[in-house]
């Protein structure tokens, strides 16, 4: 997306923020005017769902379009024994930063699986963009992301030292699947790692964008024209974002009410009734 839109003069600036959680809370405070953040966390900020419990509510979010697949993945060291999600007990984990997607996912499947802090061996809270040095300089057993594929800092990991994704499935996962709506199925396709040939299970979420009803109108309808009228330069912005298909946007993962400018543009491209 360009920087400046001609007709609607919005100017659009990236921003490296904590993550999904971080994202939800500086959009209630207007902090930012849009935010990406995963599916989970979009339904739990809209519905009041811990960490948003009380008034930490955001009521006022609303979905802008949901992007692509974000895959719940584990990387372990080669050396280190795992070979399934249940095998990180009693070993060196990081557990993501506070504020990140990853965390969030991490901390309900601690609670799902009965798992406290002090049952793995070291946990740290490292950046996304920390982890693979710490795990391939073997600070830590295994990674957690949560994120699109393929992604730079897995690539960096199986590159530069011999580590293995790790497959997420069984009863507890299943349960965990069936039971909440922004969640589902996922495998990640063997052969995109070095060293990973075999494709590898998984459950996930989406990337979603987001918003908050105070935005105007206009605003929101202008940024999703740029993205939807730019489809295929949007597309090759990141390999993530290859298969993604526009009727799949505007309605997979979204579970907060779609804003009014971008539901305005959507109907009048037939993208909804």
């Amino acid at each position: 997306m360009n920087s400046a839109d001609n007709e609607s003069n919005v100017r659009c600036s990236v921003e490296s923020t904590g993550g999904s959680v971080y994202n939800a809370n500086a959009l209630s405070k207007g902090e930012i005017d849009f935010g990406v953040m995963q599916s989970d966390v979009q339904y739990k900020a809209f519905n009041g769902e811990p960490p948003f419990s009380g008034d930490r509510a955001v009521k006022n979010l609303r979905a802008v379009f949901s992007v692509h697949p974000e895959p719940f993945t584990v990387v372990a060291r080669a050396d280190s024994g795992i070979k399934t999600f249940a095998d990180l007990k009693g070993k060196r984990v990081n557990i993501g930063n506070p504020g990140s997607g990853q965390r969030s996912t991490m901390n309900m499947l601690m609670d799902a699986y009965g798992w406290k802090m002090s049952d793995f061996k070291l946990t740290s809270q490292l950046a996304s963009n920390e982890q693979s040095k710490a795990l391939c300089d073997n600070k830590v057993d295994a990674i957690v992301f949560t994120v699109g594929h393929p992604n730079g800092s897995i690539s960096e990991a199986t590159t530069t030292c011999d580590a293995k994704l790790v497959s997420v499935d069984g009863p507890t996962i299943k349960k965990i699947v069936k039971s909440e709506p922004y969640y589902s199925w996922a495998t990640i396709p063997g052969g995109m790692y070095r060293g990973n040939p075999d494709s590898v299970t998984t459950f996930g979420v989406r990337a979603t964008v987001a918003t908050t009803a105070d935005e105007p109108e206009q605003v929101v309808y202008d940024l999703v024209k740029s993205v939807f009228s730019n489809f295929d330069q949007f597309r090759k912005l990141h390999p993530a974002f290859a298969n993604l298909k526009k009727s799949e946007m505007v309605k997979a993962a979204l579970s907060a009410p779609l804003a009014d400018g971008a539901k305005k543009y959507y109907k009048e491209q037939g993208l909804l009734k």
